[in-house]
């Protein structure tokens, strides 16, 4: 096992089932989850074509990122944020796709004013209402897009899910309907807002979110580690 032959392989499972949907594979962009994972495992995973490197914790990520430098629009923020570690992740990241409450939309605005920058983001949506999840209901996304399209140190670029944990098969109701959410945000032509991303799929069901519409998939597991 490596981590290029693993990155080869999803590639390649991509490819497959963008096919599957007349999809381009070229449409789907794959972040690496590094959670955990050292220096020498995501040196390898970049060396493999890897160009988007997830991060869960602030800290974490500062001593990654210190170590590898590269460009800020390479480092993704992709955990749940504080609203008091914000203004550290925006000196980090150049996205953060887990935008999940008004508090902390707000709190990245000011961090992003205080350093002259304009952050991406994606905002997280709860689609089962699960009160031990993060992200906003189905109903409060468009009001949450249209409230704070005009930030100025704040972009929002689409949105974002973490399906439940069941049977991969089982996700595919979740992922289509945050698909038909961002498309009717889309349509709305929001000044200020780009539904360009629409990150949804994990290592276990990552192939069924490509073929309901996810154009960035967060993968560690089948990156960093043998398959079993």
């Amino acid at each position: 096992m490596s981590i290029a032959s693993n990155v080869e392989k999803i590639k390649r499972r991509i490819a497959e089932v963008a096919a599957k949907v007349n999809r381009s594979p070229d449409e789907v962009t794959i972040v690496a989850a590094t959670k955990n994972r050292d220096i020498n495992q995501i040196k390898e995973a970049v060396e493999a074509g890897i160009s988007i490197i997830g991060e869960n914790r602030v800290q974490e990520a500062r001593k990654k990122i210190a170590f590898l430098g590269g460009d800020r629009e390479n480092w993704h923020f992709i955990g749940h944020l504080q609203t008091n570690k914000a203004k550290n992740a925006v000196e980090l990241f150049q996205l953060i796709q887990s935008v999940d409450s008004q508090r902390l939309i707000e709190a990245i605005n000011q961090g992003a004013l205080k350093l002259d920058k304009k952050i991406d983001v994606l905002i997280e949506i709860n689609l089962t209402g699960d009160p031990k999840k993060y992200g906003l209901a189905p109903s409060e996304v468009l009001d949450f897009v249209k409230r704070n399209s005009n930030l100025r140190g704040v972009s929002i670029k689409g949105l974002m899910m973490i399906a439940p944990w069941v049977e991969p098969e089982k996700t595919r109701p979740y992922f289509r309907e945050l698909r038909e959410i961002f498309e009717s945000i889309k349509t709305e032509g929001i000044e200020g807002v780009e539904m360009k991303w629409l990150s949804m799929g994990m290592s276990d069901d990552f192939h069924i979110a490509v073929e309901e519409g996810s154009n960035m998939v967060r993968l560690g597991r089948v990156i960093f580690e043998e398959e079993k």
